[in-house]
């Protein structure tokens, strides 16, 4: 009976040991459901201190986006608009909170070349990526670059590219993911969305 009990336990502990498998492709994540809440873990802002992502949620309902790099046009100009609107955000009674790979003094770079006023945090391990299911595999041109920006972190995932909007707990109102990078929600339609859920 023991050894029956020692095997048992050996496979347990075998599956809790083997890390989470991320997809291949953006189009087979699987991400987390509006009404679910979004995992506490510790991130990095662009000063390196380290901030709790519900400590962050707790002040204010949060937009929460997901972005690739600052090496990313794409997510440059996404970032860019959304900084357009902020000030309408905000009087809705919400933040803004942008997360990436990227390593916290490349933060600071983004931050500061598109003047963006909200806060910007650092995922570079993707703990956070990977709990909310919307990292996939980087192509193996990319690895370089990605463990370049991440201080040599990223080892070859990035985040599609997503928006969620949480409430103070943390839990998912709102999201929008899609799987080609190129495609965003746009400002005007978040302002609606925001406008629907206040």
């Amino acid at each position: 009976m023991n050894h029956v009990i020692h095997i048992f336990l050996g496979m347990v502990l075998t599956v809790f040991s083997v890390p989470a498998q991320i997809p291949e492709k953006a189009e087979d994540i699987s991400p987390l459901l509006i009404g679910e809440i979004i995992p506490d873990v510790i991130l990095k802002a662009p000063d390196a201190s380290d901030h709790s992502v519900l400590d962050i949620f707790s002040k204010k309902p949060t937009v929460l986006l997901f972005y690739r790099g600052g090496w990313c046009p794409y997510c440059n100009t996404h970032l860019a608009e959304i900084q357009g609107v902020e000030s309408e955000i905000i009087k809705l009674g919400f933040q803004i909170v942008a997360i990436s790979p990227d390593s916290p003094e490349n933060l600071q770079l983004t931050s500061g070349k598109h003047k963006l006023n909200y806060s910007l945090y650092s995922d570079s391990n993707g703990t956070l990526t990977k709990a909310t299911g919307i990292a996939f595999k980087a192509r193996e041109k990319s690895t370089d670059k990605l463990l370049r920006y991440s201080d040599g972190l990223n080892e070859g995932f990035l985040p599609v590219p997503s928006v969620f909007i949480v409430d103070t707990s943390g839990k998912i109102q709102f999201e929008y993911i899609n799987p080609n990078y190129k495609t965003r929600l746009s400002a005007d339609l978040l302002l609606a969305v925001l406008k629907e859920l206040k």
